[in-house]
């Protein structure tokens, strides 16, 4: 069943979405040649605890750490490592917060110091498969507009959409319904209305959709080994509009990059 938020509650998500945006914005700082994940994993949980948020990923089905970091080939879900990360990586860092009683959940793949041309293509389009998706979270349309819109945009580039593992309404869970694939014809699945909040997730490879895990029940690898984007936003529907409650400024502001992407998604919450 669908959970329909009041205006109050979207602004709960919101305060532990914007958690969420501020640790990996302080990640982006840290984030660099030579670093590990599992330091940076160290540094999240210190940084949301200080701020009054508890990890939302630690325990929640037995996850073990703060964040998932799935650095290259690593599609999600990747258990942070003492393996230091090298020039040339990207690395994928998903993180959860749980904040008077409700969930922020959202992802940003990063680059490690001069990498591939054509990996930071990858990154640069699923990224805009992202909004390409927002796009169509508007009252009328359907939870199938949202995936046929990354699917056609990131096939065109030649990419493999990962249909395993989907997005997700977000509240008081961590993964409430409606589940939220990123392929799919248009037209179908339930229909939006105002007070909806979703997790929109493109998971894109540069080769294949397909994914196998490991051994360690949670790393999700590409089949063909080669590299995978992630890119997640929490939204909220409201007046017919789509209004982002994460944000991807801090890490912007973190990394001296300047766009104005996100400013037509701040119709009612401006970033604090």
């Amino acid at each position: 069943m669908i959970k329909i938020k009041t205006l109050e509650e979207i602004e709960l998500i919101r305060q532990s979405a914007q958690l969420v945006s501020k640790t990996l914005g302080m990640i982006a700082r840290e984030l660099k040649p030579g670093v590990t994940p599992l330091y940076l994993d160290t540094l999240a949980e210190e940084y949301i605890r200080d701020h009054g948020g508890i990890p939302g990923f630690k325990g929640l089905y037995d996850f073990p750490n703060t964040l998932c970091m799935s650095p290259n080939d690593q599609v999600v879900h990747g258990i942070p490592t003492d393996k230091p990360l090298r020039d040339g990586d990207i690395i994928s860092v998903d993180c959860g917060v749980l904040m008077n009683g409700f969930y922020g959940d959202h992802a940003y793949t990063f680059e490690v110091g001069e990498v591939d041309p054509e990996v930071k293509k990858l990154l640069q389009v699923t990224k805009e498969s992202l909004y390409k998706g927002i796009d169509q979270f508007r009252a009328g349309k359907r939870v199938s507009d949202i995936g046929h819109a990354i699917q056609s945009y990131t096939e065109a580039h030649g990419y493999g959409v990962v249909r395993e593992l989907v997005g997700h309404g977000l509240g008081k869970k961590m993964h409430e319904d409606p589940q939220v694939p990123n392929y799919g014809r248009p037209g179908r699945g339930k229909k939006f209305k105002d007070g909806m909040v979703l997790a929109i997730e493109p998971m894109i490879n540069m080769g294949t959709h397909r994914i196998n895990q490991l051994s360690d029940g949670w790393t999700i690898l590409t089949a063909d080994r080669k590299p995978s984007a992630h890119f997640e936003h929490d939204v909220a529907l409201i007046n017919g509009k789509p209004e982002l409650l994460s944000t991807f400024q801090y890490i912007y502001d973190a990394l001296g990059i300047e766009t104005d992407e996100e400013q037509a998604y701040h119709n009612v919450f401006k970033i604090k």
